[in-house]
């Protein structure tokens, strides 16, 4: 969908949140439920303002009960209605995984494609806060690696906005992962581009559709969520180093633009892979296969991988920031490979 230019800008908090209000204002079965998505505005402020404007009927706060309120969500979905429900933090998916895996992504397979269950489920990921263990993780090769759910992961405001619209529309379950470190909130470093011109208008991004961050020939540098944000500060460190980096953000993981990597890789002749998420079993390596699959010929170089490794998250902010994928390693591997 086209919209029209604008200089007004949001951040990607605020474009969630209008993305939710404009859909919520046009179709009476939209509903938001979740802890503190009421009175409170969302912990991360992605539904605020909504209930002054929709009231408690249709936004809901909850007990502290993930599998209960999630379960009631899907519940509504298979009824007729479009619940957008949050999971305060992705790290609590422990605890209402049977909910959301069991019978939100698996429904409308086991009823034989007659029942559609449209849920939003919204979820903060990612590190950089100490926050520790289980309020640091992304995940998100964990959902989608589970067939049955779409999976997006938004960097910036404008395609925040877009694919939350999106998913609202869409008949299937979508996991909507925000990275706290993307949102611009005023308590957390917020990269600048965390605010961008976002039109006013209801607009689509699609899922499922790559985006090239920034256009490069050397190295293409494939990556999601907040890291779209680290590698274009290395895209242009590399840029006064005499190496010119492609920076492609996948925007979504299930669907997965495979075509856009393949691209890209065929372009450039050369990958390296940015994942927040832990480096074994994941997004890492699923890219770099599609990669070889794809455009094995045309690689001059084996691909590296830039992740998370397989530790829980420490508390300590150094040993937090060793784990964590940073502009600095980034810069080092893509120039490494750039070189070789």
């Amino acid at each position: 969908m086209t919209t029209a230019a604008t200089d007004r800008k949001l951040t990607m908090q605020k474009a969630i949140a209008e993305g939710i209000f404009q859909e919520m204002d046009v179709d009476p079965s939209v509903f938001v439920m979740g802890e503190d998505v009421g009175v409170y505005g969302g912990i991360f402020g992605s539904t605020e303002g909504l209930l002054a404007k929709f009231g408690p009927d249709r936004i809901i706060d909850t007990p502290i009960s993930e599998t209960g309120f999630i379960g009631a969500a899907v519940g509504a979905a298979i009824n007729g209605m479009r619940p957008i429900v949050e999971l305060m933090f992705v790290d609590f998916f422990g605890v209402c995984m049977d909910q959301i895996y069991n019978n939100m992504a698996k429904i409308h397979y086991f009823s034989g494609g007659n029942i559609k269950v449209p849920v939003v489920l919204t979820t903060a990921v990612g590190g950089g806060y100490s926050d520790a263990g289980q309020h640091s993780q992304t995940l998100w090769g964990m959902f989608a690696h589970l067939p049955g759910m779409k999976v997006v992961v938004p960097s910036s405001a404008y395609d925040a906005k877009g694919l939350m619209i999106s998913a609202i529309r869409d008949d299937n379950p979508v996991v909507y992962m925000f990275h706290k470190g993307a949102l611009g909130l005023g308590w957390m470093v917020n990269n600048p581009r965390a605010t961008e011109p976002v039109p006013e208008e209801p607009y689509e991004v699609p899922i499922g559709e790559a985006r090239i961050a920034r256009e490069g020939t050397d190295v293409t540098v494939v990556t999601i969520g907040l890291s779209v944000h680290k590698a274009l500060d290395a895209a242009e460190t590399l840029e006064s180093q005499g190496v010119s980096a492609e920076v492609l953000d996948l925007r979504s993981l299930v669907p997965l633009d495979r075509q856009a990597v393949i691209n890209s890789v065929k372009k450039t002749q050369r990958l390296v892979v940015v994942d927040e998420d832990y480096q074994s079993f994941g997004m890492t390596g699923e890219i770099i296969t599609t990669a070889v699959e794809g455009a094995f010929e045309y690689l001059d170089a084996p691909p590296v991988r830039v992740a998370t490794p397989d530790v829980p998250i420490p508390y300590s902010h150094g040993l937090e920031e060793w784990t964590l994928p940073s502009t600095e390693r980034i810069v080092a591997a893509a120039a490494g490979v750039a070189s070789s």
